[in-house]
Order: C-alpha cells, then structure tokens, then sequence
C-alpha cells in the first residue's frame, strides 16, 4: 500500500490545484456523518485496507484534522488468510505517518463462532472493534460500507426471504456496546472509493474473499448484481439502496409503535388503549387488536426481555408467539431459543418453567 501525499496537515491529499471529485464526496459524506458528534473522545476508522475503508480513512484524516477532532484507527487481522497480521501492521503503520492517533491492529478469532464462516468472520470484527471502542473512549466507529454493499444486502436479504428489518439493509448508524457506529458512506460508491484512493496515490489491498465464490456475497457480486445491472439497467444499485432507505424508515417507525405498546398506557373510557403488559406476561386482547406489523415487534421485543439471544430468534418463532393470539386452538407452549417457553393463560401469555403446567385458555 502507497503512502498518501501528505498534505501540510499530515493527512491525504489530492494531487492537483482541486481535489478529485470523488475524493470530495468522500470527504463531504464523511464531514456529514461526524457533525453533531461529541468531542470528548476520538472517532475510529475501522480499516481493513481495502479501497472503500482506506478512502473513507484518508478522508477522515482530513475532515478531523480541520476542524480539531482527534481520530483513530482500527484494523482487524481475522487471521484467516497467509500474511494478514503483515497486512495489518502495515495498514497501522501508514495511519500512523498520517496523523491517526491512537492505532491499533486487533487480532480477533473466527473458529469455533456460531454460523457460516461470514457471521463468524463478522461477529469477531465487532467484538474486536466494540473492545477497542471501549478502550479508547471512542465517541464514533465509522466503517466503509458504500452504497453497492448496500445492494449486495438487500438482495441477500430478498434471497433468504426476509421482512422489512431485513431489506431495510445496513443502518447509516446503530449502537455498539454504547458507542455509535456509523457508516458515513452509504450513498457513495464502491467506484468513487475506488477513484478517491487513486486520486489520493493510494494502492488498496485486494481481499481474495471478495471474489471467492464459496461467499454468497462474493457470488451477488461477481453475478447476481451484475446481471440485475444487465437486465433492467444502471439504475438498480441506486434503487435498491433507496429502497432500503424508505424501509428504514417504515421499520423505524414501526419499531416506535411497538415500544410504545409495551410501554403501560392508561385505558380510555371506551376500552380503546388497553395496556399490552399485564403482570408478568402480555394481555392476548390487547395483543390481538395490534396491527400485525406492530404486534410482531412486540413479540419479538418480549421475547428477546424473557432472555431469547437475538442472533437465534428467527420469525418462525415470533410466529409460534403470533399463533398463541391469532391462531389460538389451546396448543402447548411454544419454545424460544435459550431454553424459554411461553404459553397462554387466563388471556394472557406468560413465560413458563420447564416442565411447568402448559396454558389452557
């Protein structure tokens, strides 16, 4: 990897009287996503090289450096491929000549994680990065997700026939261990990092995975998206991140609509308002005169209180929850991962011991 021309303030500069046009829509999407952030400790930049992460940390290098915000960098070595702590010493060592402080190259382990080689690859990425979060105090972590990731999400998402939660694709920020994480470059393209980081004298790693057809990302984008793009045109990149923009913005809100029916509200006179809780468990009528979509995520919120791990809790169980309200024929209890049961009783639905009496109306 070629070092960025350094600038008179340590980081990438374009070269040239005027920067590159996709150098600056790096640097606006990443100017955006950090105002309003707080100050009091330094946003990382999870790095691992490649062309989309390095133009989203050399821009951030430069965004931070004018306007006084300290910046870090984090680059996870999977160890999962032959020379990969190589690597990520040396993608450390250019964040270092470039002003980042603090760096840090994080080993992680994959083996012996739940699901595929990906959500494993992927759950030690975040655990090392949520640990390093911590460690630094950090008050952001960025990663380079581009608007053609976004894509590749949602038709994953569609191919595992999943609900809106799972169209909606990758938030533009969620929390992790209490710290956001922020993808600043989700409108931007995998083509203008691309161009940013030549612009920028920056030769990105070229990850094998990223072409391994044994990946099911690897093959939407060695495939799938390219004959989407054949067939209906330029244009289905930018469609399928805008449509889970909207879903995002659907899923929110009903998410709303959903915490606020757990919440306790006051019944009116007309019985219009019924509390969802009832002691212990979730009242079936006030269940039932939920929208669906609402009632789902109520369900699943529930669920994951009573000690159900998110990860495992799929819609096959929320809707064994759903048939207790909706489909009520006085069947037994229904089981969630991590050993909880739920069954119905005296209009309500309740967590039950194992082996306890089953509901029976």
């Amino acid at each position: 990897m070629k070092e960025a021309v350094v600038g008179r303030h340590g980081t990438g500069a374009a070269r040239g009287p005027s920067p590159d046009p996709a150098v600056v829509a790096v640097r606006v999407a990443v100017r955006r996503a950090l105002a309003g952030l707080p100050v009091d400790g330094p946003v990382l930049v999870a790095c691992s090289g490649g062309a989309d992460s390095l133009a989203l940390a050399a821009a951030t290098a430069f965004v931070t450096s004018r306007v006084g915000r300290p910046a870090g960098l984090v680059t996870v070595d999977h160890g999962l491929q032959a020379g990969s702590a190589g690597r990520a010493a040396a993608v450390a060592e250019w964040a270092a000549r470039v002003g980042f402080d603090p760096v840090e190259a994080v080993p992680v382990t994959v083996a012996g994680r739940p699901g595929g080689p990906e959500a494993a690859a992927r759950q030690a990425r975040y655990q090392g990065l949520s640990n390093a979060a911590r460690r630094h105090r950090a008050s952001a972590v960025l990663l380079g997700h581009t608007r053609d990731d976004q894509a590749e999400t949602v038709l994953l998402a569609l191919a595992r026939g999943a609900g809106p939660r799972g169209l909606a694709g990758m938030p533009a920020r969620r929390d992790l261990a209490g710290v956001p994480l922020l993808r600043p470059l989700l409108d931007v393209t995998r083509a203008q990092t691309r161009d940013a980081c030549a612009a920028l004298g920056l030769t990105p790693w070229q990850d094998p995975h990223n072409t391994d057809p044994s990946y099911a990302r690897a093959r939407v984008r060695a495939d799938a998206l390219p004959a989407l793009v054949a067939a209906l045109g330029d244009g289905v990149v930018d469609n399928l991140a805008r449509t889970a923009r909207l879903l995002a913005a659907d899923t929110a809100a009903l998410d709303d609509l959903a915490t606020a029916a757990l919440g306790t509200p006051q019944p009116r006179p007309d019985g219009v308002g019924l509390p969802v809780r009832d002691g212990g468990g979730l009242s079936v009528a006030a269940l039932a005169g939920l929208p669906g979509a609402v009632r789902s995520r109520v369900l699943h919120a529930w669920a994951r209180e009573l000690g159900a791990p998110p990860g495992a809790l799929s819609h096959r169980h929320v809707d064994a929850l759903d048939a207790l309200v909706t489909a009520w024929r006085g069947q037994g209890p229904t089981a969630l991962p991590g050993g909880v049961r739920v069954a119905r009783r005296d209009g309500r639905l309740l967590p039950v011991d194992l082996g306890g009496p089953a509901a029976v109306r």
